[in-house]
């Protein structure tokens, strides 16, 4: 696959069942809208949505995650998630880089490391096409 790595853009809506009391958006639901980003752009750019993957055997799991909050969304927001994969550390981890934002204004960043799962949930390596969408590391200067 050749070209720039892809970018995928998913509009949230903030919803009631979103937020906590306070009408701010519950930390736990910003790791379901980073779900959905992953899961869009995988099913977009691989033209297979990931019910496939899964059937063949493939199962992507989240090995670490690492969020920052920077601010509070709230009830009735419009958000966009950014996602975008990174370099790749080896055929059986998977980075993804993913932000949360208001506008111009950055709400929630995370870092992502998916690993791939086979049938007996045995950790193996991602298929390749997936492998094939991450950017080249560049050498340091």
């Amino acid at each position: 696959m050749a070209g720039a790595p892809p970018q995928g853009e998913l509009a949230i809506k903030v919803y009631y069942e979103d937020t906590d009391c306070l009408g701010l958006v519950y930390h736990a639901s910003y790791l379901r809208f980073f779900e959905r980003g992953r899961t869009e752009l995988i099913g977009a750019a691989l033209e297979r949505p990931i019910a496939d993957w899964n059937a063949a055997g493939y199962l992507f799991a989240v090995y670490k995650l690492e969020v920052t909050f920077r601010r509070a969304a709230r009830l009735g927001d419009i958000c966009r998630v950014l996602t975008r994969f990174e370099p790749p550390r080896s055929e059986y981890r998977l980075c993804v880089d993913q932000r949360l934002l208001r506008g111009d204004e950055l709400v929630c960043a995370a870092q992502v490391q998916l690993v791939c799962l086979d049938a007996s949930y045995g950790v193996r390596a991602f298929p390749a096409e997936l492998l094939a969408l991450q950017p080249r590391a560049t050498a340091p200067r």
